[in-house]
């Protein structure tokens, strides 16, 4: 990239971000060098300033964004260059446009389809006619027209016809007039619905019966409602439309552009109107209609990434012996004694509920399997039949105590019959595979849940409607972020986790696991330059963010760099102290003047990053997994009244409320306006995805089951 590109690839950037020059060139220097956004935003704080990854992403979105106008800026400018119509005032104009909506008008009038009316009547001769129209001077039209007539033009109606085709494109093609009008659908365009007729009844189209016939502002139609709106009409049971006061904004064209009030005006007059009504209504309406769309896409998108990101940062139990029970009815409770890093060593099934109901059978083998494999916890998941067997396995008389939690089962099918999942467990079928993706994902619910597709994880709405690859791009953004947020065990560590590991990969973290199969656990970080294909560059990437338990050195399992080992070492050699005799000794590192391990390479942010780290290295931020109690009289949505206080853990969170299981079937809704006294702009900001809560009913509507909620301070 040329000096003048880069600088005016860093002038959009401050555009769009207001973030600081310095660092945004920087970052893109970072970034052009294949740097990652969680190494750049933890290992270069000195180069950028401290920017942090949501501020570095934002200036990878926008250099992306930059990227497509100029490769399209190229593309347009050789299409009207090899047209023959490529001016210096032309090109400069394509050069300077900002964005792609003002390109494609530019680009408009060079466009032609050989198909359109003007094209038809320039063909006919007729554009002569046109100009003499727009010029507006003729005071004898009909005699004028009559010069045009020809064996296709019959008479002078049909030539003031072929010429208002070519007019109402002209006035199509006016950037002023079609920014006039976006400007009018922006502020006052309503969204209307009616519904299918021969829908109407359909038992499916129900749950759109709000928008049988509905009207609001489209700017202040919530995101939610909008994918609503538009996932009825994909499913053809409401129409679609988006209206205007046409009225009020043709009479301000024909003021922008009829001058004189001769037969010329009146031709003029009906050109605009068929150039609003034919081209430029239904063009922009639906541009407006899509960039609606872009946006709740985005609204949609970033709560689905905040609750993925709260879901993978859910609290891990850690290294445990864990029963795991995938609940059911008919087809019994799949049961596996996983040990303390997630290794099946046992499966079976029991039958406690209807229609077997072997109860006493059940419990027995519970308690026997207790014993056998040392279980610490039991995890239950939370689909059918899950508080059934929560309280058969708190009758069991077990010999040590033994927390039990209930797991969210969100996406353990999908796994169980995946790739991954037939790779890790060739000999068992997918209940066996379900199971123990639940006891895994108590033990840590980042290690487990990065080997589902984040879409099939089940937390937001509208993932199906929503832009696909936009939506694959963020969530791949959240779980990388999380992965190296935390940091991973190389040694225990799975593929899917490691292929989330900065500037590993899918290929490498396949041969990282394949190195360690054939020669054993790795004792340092040096030893994982020796993975075939693994460089010098992928190693900067992501060394820190690979721990290695119990090495020799002990920095191996702490975020500090190995880029950075030289540092801490000349800090415990100036304290006449070991590395190891440094590290959590948060007096002595208290003494340490910063100032004076200052160089060119590393500067104040990161020396205050090593020496956080070298207080608690290695620190899991994410809280410990807590046992949560549902109320026991509750057990079906006829047992729920208003007025009363129930606990719940909050399972979805969308932009118009959460969702809260309360240990039935049903989830009940907190609607925003419900979450607290004031007024909510942001959900996140009041509860987090699987929260502990207490929760007051407000109503209950068992026909449509249905229950409203308040959060109880």
């Amino acid at each position: 990239m040329n000096n003048t590109k880069d600088s005016d690839l860093v002038q959009y950037i401050i555009l769009h971000t207001q973030l600081p020059e310095k660092g945004i060139h920087n970052t893109i220097k970072l970034l052009n060098q294949d740097s990652t956004v969680p190494f750049i935003s933890r290992y270069r704080k000195e180069a950028t300033g401290g920017l942090d990854e949501v501020q570095i992403g934002s200036i990878v979105q926008f250099k992306e964004q930059y990227e497509a106008l100029e490769k399209r800026k190229k593309a347009i400018i050789k299409a009207v260059e090899e047209q023959g119509l490529l001016t210096l005032e032309l090109k400069a104009k394509f050069e300077a446009a900002t964005d792609l909506t003002l390109l494609e008008d530019l680009y408009l009038p060079f466009k032609k389809s050989k198909k359109t009316k003007a094209e038809v009547a320039r063909k006919q001769g007729l554009e002569p006619l046109a100009k003499i129209i727009m010029a507006q001077r003729s005071d004898n039209l009909m005699f004028t027209a009559s010069k045009y007539l020809s064996s296709e033009i019959k008479n002078e109606d049909e030539a003031l016809e072929g010429a208002r085709h070519i007019i109402a494109e002209w006035i199509n093609e006016r950037t002023d007039i079609r920014n006039q009008i976006r400007n009018q659908l922006e502020r006052y365009a309503l969204i209307t619905t009616k519904v299918v007729s021969s829908m109407k009844k359909e038992e499916k189209a129900q749950k759109y019966r709000d928008y049988f016939d509905w009207s609001e502002p489209l700017d202040r139609c919530p995101s939610h409602r909008l994918l609503a709106i538009l996932r009825a009409e994909s499913e053809k049971f409401i129409r679609v439309k988006i209206d205007l006061d046409d009225e009020r904004l043709l009479e301000r064209i024909k003021n922008r552009i009829i001058k004189s009030k001769n037969n010329c005006a009146e031709q003029i007059e009906l050109a605009i109107t068929d150039a609003y009504k034919r081209l430029l209504f239904p063009s922009l309406s639906n541009e407006l209609l899509k960039k609606a769309k872009e946006k709740a896409d985005d609204e949609a998108i970033a709560v689905f990434s905040k609750n993925l990101r709260q879901l993978l940062l859910g609290a891990p139990l850690g290294e445990k012996r864990i029963l795991a029970i995938d609940p059911g009815f008919r087809t019994g409770c799949k049961v596996v004694c996983l040990d303390e890093q997630g290794n099946l060593l046992h499966n079976e099934t029991i039958y406690p509920h209807a229609p077997q109901n072997d109860t006493s059978g059940a419990i027995k083998k519970l308690s026997s399997l207790a014993n056998a494999y040392r279980i610490e916890a039991i995890a239950i998941g939370n689909g059918t039949a899950s508080r059934e067997t929560e309280r058969l396995v708190k009758k069991v008389a077990f010999k040590n105590p033994i927390e039990v939690f209930v797991v969210s089962e969100a996406g353990a099918s999908i796994y169980s019959a995946s790739k991954i999942a037939r790779e890790e467990f060739p000999n068992y079928d997918v209940t066996v595979r379900g199971a123990v993706s639940i006891g895994r994902r108590l033990a840590d619910p980042l290690a487990e849940l990065v080997k589902i597709d984040p879409k099939s994880i089940g937390v937001g709405q509208y993932q199906h409607d929503v832009d696909q690859s936009k939506l694959k791009k963020s969530l791949d953004m959240v779980v990388e972020s999380c992965v190296n947020s935390i940091g991973v065990n190389i040694n225990t560590a799975s593929v899917s986790l490691l292929s989330y590991v900065s500037g590993i990969g899918q290929k490498l973290a396949e041969n990282i696991v394949s190195h360690k199969k054939e020669h054993g656990a790795f004792n340092s970080r040096q030893e994982i330059l020796n993975v075939p294909r693994l460089g010098g560059k992928a190693f900067e990437q992501g060394a820190g963010f690979l721990r290695i338990k119990d090495a020799k050195n002990p920095l191996d399992d702490s975020a500090v760099h190995p880029e950075s080992y030289s540092v801490v070492e000349e800090m415990a050699s100036d304290k006449k102290k070991g590395v190891t005799e440094l590290i959590g000794n948060k007096t002595l590192l208290q003494e340490i003047d910063l100032k004076n391990y200052c160089s060119e390479t590393i500067g104040l942010p990161t020396l205050k990053d090593i020496l956080s780290e070298l207080e608690k290295p290695g620190l899991d931020r994410r809280d410990k997994a807590k046992i949560f109690t549902f109320d026991q009289n509750i057990k079906s949505i006829s047992d729920v009244r208003e007025g009363q206080l129930l606990p719940g853990i909050v399972n979805n969170i969308t932009n118009f409320g959460c969702f809260v299981d309360i240990g039935i079937k049903e989830s009940g809704l907190i609607h925003v306006s419900n979450l607290a006294d004031t007024f909510v702009k942001d959900v996140n900001a009041h509860v987090n995805l699987h929260q502990q809560v207490i929760v007051k009913v407000l109503s209950v509507d068992i026909p449509r089951k249905r229950i409203q909620l308040k959060l109880h301070k």
